[in-house]
């Protein structure tokens, strides 16, 4: 029988591919799941932190993980 590289025993880690160190935006929707409107939206209020590269917007790997961890503690889930 084979392992099942998609399913992880409960309890343990799961493995994530390599991040990358900045997305661009539609990286960033497909990340978190959101809308391009509510990805900007979210950068005006100041909750997800993005850079400004020439005329490229990118979002760093740890402002997902904060903006995440921020969602979390929100809804009352502190990690």
């Amino acid at each position: 029988m084979s392992a099942n590289p998609s399913r992880v025993p409960s309890g343990q880690p799961r493995m994530h591919p390599p991040a990358k160190a900045m997305y661009r935006v539609p990286e960033a929707m497909r990340l978190l799941s959101l809308s391009r409107s509510v990805i900007y939206e979210q950068i005006r209020s100041g909750r997800l932190r993005s850079v400004k590269q020439g005329r490229a917007r990118l979002i760093p790997d740890d402002a997902i993980a904060d903006y995440i961890e921020l969602l979390k503690r929100e809804a009352g889930q502190v990690a």
